[in-house]
């Protein structure tokens, strides 16, 4: 019922083929990419099918909006070629199940959506989050699913994100900050690129901080403190949103460290690595990635995604970095104390 948009003459007329040439796991030249691209839309077999680690990452490098990772992994599942093993797959697949298992605030015009993720609850108050809380949603009935790209598996979101649709506009929202990024993609991006319509306003939280961080400018003391960003794979599905990320750094006073593993050159946090490919390449990305950070001396790590901040806290505390969710940082700036409740 939903197909994916994707326009061969795009590739073919493609200058760099930079959505495979920049990929930090595969080694292919401009005319490798492109052939390679075209034999992947066209059903052909390619070895990209089998060595694309999932990082999400040429969904920002195709500067032409044609949805070279959709087109991979819809071309996996048609192919049955698993990314991950079968009962792993199965596992996460019965995870995000609808079940009727959901929590809903006080819905108005505009709501919160927390996802899959209740940590957020823990963490949107004070200041920043007085205009819209207690307007909030998540659970499996909100649940975007979009991570089941990273399995190969297209079909259980085609069939279960326009119930997820649903679901939001039946509370009648007309706007939603979304706190993830995969969520805030899968109205932004991976819905509409599947021709299903979006009813409602979809605002990314970094959008929404920053707007928020404006209004607050009066109480913002700067943190003078230097940092590292762990971009997740996710924002690579959202990568107009990154543009943000420096602004609000140089609103509350966080030098973000120049390094190697930075914006368009990002690894990931290594745990779905981990859970597809093994340990050695989950182990190999964390310790580049930790290694870069100390060696040009954060002193924190700014988290944007809960499944990152849980994969190496205990990495980077154990070489004296500090993690921090970006929320919780802007909340300091501002004079709150996110670690006492304050």
């Amino acid at each position: 019922m939903f197909d994916l948009k994707f326009d061969e003459n795009l590739c073919l007329s493609c200058p760099t083929g930079a959505c495979l040439v920049k990929c930090q796991y595969m080694e292919l030249d401009k005319e490798q990419a492109k052939e390679e691209i075209i034999n992947i839309f066209r059903g052909k077999d390619s070895p990209v099918l089998k060595e694309c680690v999932t990082c999400y990452a040429c969904e920002e490098y195709c500067r032409r909006g044609n949805h070279p990772f959709y087109l991979i992994t819809q071309r996996r599942e048609d192919k049955g070629i698993l990314t991950a093993p079968r009962a792993i797959t199965r596992q996460w697949v019965n995870i995000g199940e609808p079940k009727g298992k959901y929590e809903v605030g006080r819905i108005s015009k505009k709501a919160l959506s927390f996802g899959f993720m209740p940590q957020f609850l823990d963490i949107t108050k004070g200041r920043l989050f007085e205009d819209v809380m207690p307007s909030y949603f998540f659970g499996q009935e909100f649940f975007c699913n979009v991570v089941y790209i990273h399995f190969g598996n297209t079909s259980v979101i085609k069939k279960r994100l326009p119930g997820v649709i649903k679901q939001i506009h039946d509370l009648g929202v007309e706007e939603v900050v979304f706190m993830h990024d995969e969520c805030f993609a899968a109205f932004d991006s991976l819905g509409p690129a599947f021709g299903m319509q979006i009813p409602f306003r979809s605002v990314h939280y970094f959008q929404y901080l920053y707007e928020r961080l404006q209004t607050l400018k009066d109480l913002i003391k700067p943190l003078d403190v230097k940092a590292a960003y762990q971009r997740p794979c996710s924002n690579r599905l959202c990568s107009e949103t990154h543009k943000y990320l420096p602004v609000i750094m140089d609103m509350i006073g966080v030098d973000l460290v120049q390094r190697t593993y930075e914006d368009e050159n990002a690894l990931c946090c290594g745990s779905i690595f981990r859970s597809m490919f093994g340990y050695d390449l989950a182990a190999d990305v964390q310790k580049r990635n930790i290694d870069d950070m100390t060696d040009n001396g954060a002193q924190y790590c700014i988290f944007n995604c809960h499944g990152c901040q849980n994969a190496m806290t205990a990495k980077i505390q154990a070489r004296g970095i500090k993690p921090v969710h970006l929320v919780e940082l802007c909340r300091m700036a501002i004079g709150e104390d996110p670690e006492k409740g304050v």
